[in-house]
């Protein structure tokens, strides 16, 4: 009988040891010229993890997560990841070149090389967009075709990739050829100057059966992401009526889906849009993450308080690039056009030729020309030098707290450029006003006799 029990207990701890195997990722590297203090680990939008490096940029930590991809951060550059239970990996990379340096080893770190090696293959390309949409319909199939082919060569000379990763990878060059073609009309229209084109049926066809509706790989595949998103928001774009957009997403898209279209459906909550409690009421009632729907709601009532006639928030003390600081109050009994930018922003730096002109034009109106960056702290010698490069006018001044301060929270700026126009009195006239490059500008300021 003892010996009965003791073969009992040996088993018993033998299928508890293979019950309790751990499951997690084993994560650590090593960043020369670190940015920052940390290593963060993400999943979408969301943080996994952060991981504080050690004085020599060293750093490790396990990661209890489901297997799938994932972003490495640092410094405000990411990588792509792809990472299983069980893996060991180790990761080395230089942040004065970031992409080129970025090398891994251990267990499961093939999958990880060649998602580097991709992404640098993807930049070498250098496709141009402008010539790609300007093709023919044949013209520009083959042209894919190629893309599609290259791509599925460097995935197809990869030794020991993980097999469901390969296949996730074989599906989502697929799906990057139908984004292509679902892209194809709008992009020929654009680059072309013609808003009349349509693509043939036959051209078409790959996208017919495409089923829309698969959750599975809209979480795990970013190709199938995009191009279902695409596909919502042309439909959307579509109804005219904003309750039946709201009902139709509510009918048909899965979770995860319907808090991507709240998050991208809460920019068209702004300033003077009378549809904005339609929209709050839709996105309210697709989303159920209460964190954002309790930021929704702090921004719709801040917008709730834009509204023309309204006092302007106010900026106190804020860098001025000539000197000093600069509040609001100091420019009281002028009008005061503001524009909230960032040296990053590609579309706001577009801009910088008219509202250079347009300062030209009204020097001697009483209205002043206002630039505020949201630039982060680390970007603060950028501001300084763009200024001085494009010799910007006005007067160009520097947030306290980048999009975090309070001047830009309570005019609800979450996108930028953003263009503001005060009146003498320090009241709002258009809190969302035309940029300087619309005719619909000028066309304002000749109502107000400036």
């Amino acid at each position: 009988m003892k010996k009965i029990l003791a073969i009992l207990i040996i088993v018993f701890c033998f299928s508890c040891k293979e019950n309790t195997k751990e499951n997690y990722t084993l994560f650590s590297g090593k960043i020369e010229n670190p940015k920052d203090v940390k290593v963060s680990i993400l999943k979408g939008r969301k943080k996994v993890k952060e991981i504080p490096l050690q004085k020599d940029g060293s750093f490790a930590d396990t990661l209890r997560i489901e297997s799938g991809f994932y972003n490495l951060s640092h410094g405000g550059e990411t990588s792509e990841m792809y990472l299983t239970a069980q893996d060991n990996v180790n990761v080395t990379l230089d942040t004065e070149m970031f992409d080129e340096t970025i090398t891994y080893t251990g267990l499961g770190s093939q999958n990880n090389n060649y998602l580097a090696a991709k992404y640098m293959a993807n930049e070498n390309a250098n496709i141009n967009v402008a010539e790609l949409y300007t093709m023919e319909e044949s013209e520009f199939l083959s042209a894919i075709n190629d893309i599609k082919t290259t791509k599925l060569e460097l995935l197809n000379n990869q030794k020991d990739l993980n097999t469901e990763f390969a296949r996730i990878e074989a599906q989502n060059i697929e799906y990057d050829y139908l984004s292509f073609i679902q892209n194809y009309a709008s992009g020929h229209k654009y680059y072309t100057k013609n808003p009349e084109f349509k693509p043939t049926p036959e051209f078409l066809k790959p996208l017919e059966n495409l089923d829309y509706s698969n959750q599975h790989d809209y979480t795990t595949i970013s190709n199938y992401k995009s191009l279902v998103q695409n596909y919502y928001t042309r439909k959307i774009n579509k109804i005219d009526s904003i309750s039946d957009i709201f009902e139709w997403i509510n009918k048909t898209a899965f979770p995860e889906l319907k808090e991507d279209l709240a998050n991208t459906l809460q920019y068209r909550i702004v300033p003077n849009n009378e549809d904005n409690k339609a929209y709050y009421e839709g996105i309210m009632s697709i989303s159920s993450d209460k964190a954002f729907k309790d930021k929704l709601t702090k921004n719709y009532n801040n917008i709730q308080k834009l509204s023309k006639g309204q006092p302007s928030p106010k900026f106190e003390n804020y860098e001025n690039h000539n000197g000093g600081s600069t509040s609001l109050d100091d420019l009281k009994g002028q009008y005061v056009y503001i524009d909230v930018w960032a040296t990053w922003c590609g579309p706001c730096i577009a801009e910088i030729p008219s509202l250079k002109k347009l300062e030209t034009q009204y020097h001697d109106k009483n209205i002043a020309f206002v630039s505020i960056s949201a630039d982060v702290e680390s970007a603060y010698d950028k501001w300084v030098d763009m200024v001085k490069e494009k010799e910007l006018s006005g007067i160009q001044l520097i947030a306290d707290n980048n999009f975090k301060s309070q001047f830009i929270v309570d005019y609800a700026i979450n996108t930028i450029p953003r263009f503001l126009l005060i009146d003498p009195d320090g009241k709002i006239i258009n809190a969302d006003a035309p940029r300087p490059s619309d005719p619909k500008l000028i066309e304002l300021f000749n109502e107000l006799n400036i």
